[in-house]
């Protein structure tokens, strides 16, 4: 499946950027302060981790409703430490919370299914192909 997505510099702002996403309005991204952004959008890092985030709860939520568990909702805190992004390092730590599941059990296997997840393998187990050229004016 293809999807494309469009990211436009926002004109009046010094790095902030406008998504255009089928047609859902209003998500941004910028950069911090210190890296001269305004800071008033999450910035690319934080798109990485929360797509992490959520596709681990989604991912459990399926599971939970087609076993027919007791699952009421999922907590997700995501911990970035990039300290050692140079030395080509970026760890996440997830921690994760499964609302209405008392059996440790069925958290664990709620946990187990959540490593299953498409960005979670992606991250992890796939090789990612980036091809970046510049376009033709023609093409503009």
């Amino acid at each position: 499946m293809k999807k494309t997505i469009e990211i436009v510099s926002e004109r009046n702002s010094l790095l902030r950027q406008r998504v255009e996403l089928d047609g859902f309005e209003d998500i941004f991204v910028d950069v911090p302060k210190a890296f001269g952004g305004e800071g008033n959008a999450p910035d690319p890092h934080d798109y990485f981790d929360l797509s992490l985030g959520a596709c681990k709860a989604i991912t459990a939520q399926m599971y939970a409703k087609r076993k027919k568990w007791p699952l009421e909702g999922v907590s997700v805190t995501v911990n970035r430490d990039d300290s050692e992004e140079p030395k080509g390092t970026y760890r996440l730590e997830v921690v994760m919370t499964f609302h209405g599941i008392d059996d440790p059990e069925q958290r664990a296997r709620l946990e187990e299914i959540s490593h299953k997840c498409p960005i979670h393998r992606l991250m992890t187990s796939s090789t990612v192909d980036v091809i970046t050229r510049t376009a033709d004016t023609s093409e503009v």
